[in-house]
């Protein structure tokens, strides 16, 4: 991109400085693909813990394991962030720790379980502080009539960049099975070549993004870690004057743990419950970052001309659509279909919900509201696979049950989202949550 201005930014951001913040989301969105969707995934249950009849409530298990610990640190995290102004160099940590522990899995094979666990919760800790603390950066960017168009620039190209990290893998993959070798030998180098796009692309963040908060000297006197978890306890006592935030996160909850099921079992479903082989589901899930990067391009665009709750409440309903077409599958083809339409949504929806929380967060107060949204989006994150996990195992693998069950999900995600009214909930964040503000 020309480093002139644009005008869906704010005065004084270039749009060298967004293609920096989007990247970060080109190089992440490899991790999710390959390691939590495409690749690990399957092969954490089928290699790793040998198609045993646990095997799926394992896998889910250990994402809400690490999902848990990001939801209790996160809001602290970014509270202190905001505090010492140092969002960027908590960015370039938490990457460096998300790229090295998830080449480390290149060491976990048949009989390494606990290894398998172990790395995947490290590696998943860190990419979700990471996600949390690039997303703070959007509102000092984009002015906020157009965070959803530049939410949705950052989601498409993070889509582009899963693509690409999965098309590396899938091509090697490709060139391993030609030359006979086997899961245990070919799945490894795709956890180096993960790691390897991951660290190389978030590169050109670190060396385009600026830091533009600044320290808060008499709160940094009280003691990083005191003064974090005094001004996090001051946000959740606070939390009805921020009564659209706070509604948000509560659809958040909901929609994203059906989300997050998409992620995390697509794969598993794929190659368990519709017979694909991983070459095939390796193709599948790159169709579906083509869709998801089209959504969120085209929808970030409609979003700030529709509204935020008309377009993200549209993805909702295309989301129950995707639970029961693939709970009725009965051929790939079918399955397609599903994968389809579920691409599309989870471009959009993700592009959506970063954008009604960017809106309805305090100015001063970024990278701490959006640790409340990673806050719910992890919550989410152990709700949805931990349930389809265990209904799985209830059902002695049933997963057709389980998929129609996550439909309810986001049917209460669009019930819940009724409740948020977005002119009100900007205007309250911009009064710091002073008091109701009538929407007009």
């Amino acid at each position: 991109m020309p480093s002139a201005a644009h005008p869906a930014l704010n005065p004084g951001v270039r749009r060298r400085e967004v293609f920096g913040w989007a990247m970060y989301d080109f190089a992440n969105s490899g991790y999710t693909t390959v390691v939590i969707t495409a690749v690990f995934a399957a092969y954490f249950v089928g290699g790793i813990a040998q198609k045993a009849s646990w095997a799926t409530l394992a896998w889910t298990a250990s994402l809400s394991l690490s999902y848990l610990i990001v939801m209790l640190t996160t809001p602290t995290l970014g509270a202190w962030a905001d505090l010492h102004a140092s969002k960027r160099r908590l960015l370039m940590v938490v990457t460096v720790g998300c790229a090295l522990a998830t080449a480390a899995l290149a060491f976990a094979g048949p009989g390494s379980l606990a290894l398998a666990i172990t790395l995947l919760v490290v590696s998943n800790v860190f990419y979700s502080w990471g996600e949390s603390l690039i997303a703070a950066f959007l509102p000092e960017l984009a002015r906020p009539e157009d965070l959803g168009k530049v939410s949705g620039w950052g989601w498409g190209l993070g889509y582009l960049g899963g693509m690409l990290t999965l098309g590396l893998c899938l091509a090697y993959v490709l060139s391993a099975q030609a030359r006979g070798e086997s899961a245990d030998a070919f799945v490894p180098v795709t956890m180096v070549i993960t790691a390897c796009m991951y660290a190389g692309a978030a590169g050109v963040t670190f060396a385009l993004l600026r830091e533009r908060a600044q320290p808060k000297p008499q709160a940094l006197h009280e003691g990083g870690l005191r003064a974090s978890l005094h001004r996090l306890r001051q946000t959740f006592a606070q939390a009805r004057r921020y009564r659209d935030f706070m509604w948000l996160m509560a659809c958040v909850v909901c929609y994203q743990g059906g989300v997050a099921v998409a992620i995390t079992l697509a794969a598993i479903y794929a190659e368990q419950v519709i017979g694909f082989q991983p070459q095939e589901t390796m193709v599948l899930i790159f169709a579906l970052n083509a869709a998801a990067a089209t959504g969120a391009f085209a929808w970030g665009y409609l979003q700030d001309r529709i509204g935020h709750r008309l377009a993200l409440g549209g993805t909702l309903v295309g989301w129950v659509a995707t639970c029961v077409i693939a709970a009725l599958a009965v051929s790939k083809g079918q399955f397609w279909v599903a994968a389809a339409i579920a691409g599309v949504c989870m471009g959009s929806s993700q592009s959506a919900g970063r954008a009604m929380a960017g809106l309805f967060a305090p100015p001063e107060r970024l990278a701490e509201f959006f640790g409340l949204w990673t806050f719910a989006g992890r919550l989410a994150s152990i709700i949805g696979p931990l349930s389809y996990g265990l209904i799985t195992w209830a059902t002695q693998g049933n997963q057709r049950i389980a998929i129609a069950a996550t439909s309810v999900l986001f049917i209460g995600a669009l019930i819940l989202l009724m409740k948020v009214d977005v002119r009100r909930g900007r205007a309250e964040a911009l009064a710091g949550g002073a008091g109701a503000v009538r929407s007009g």
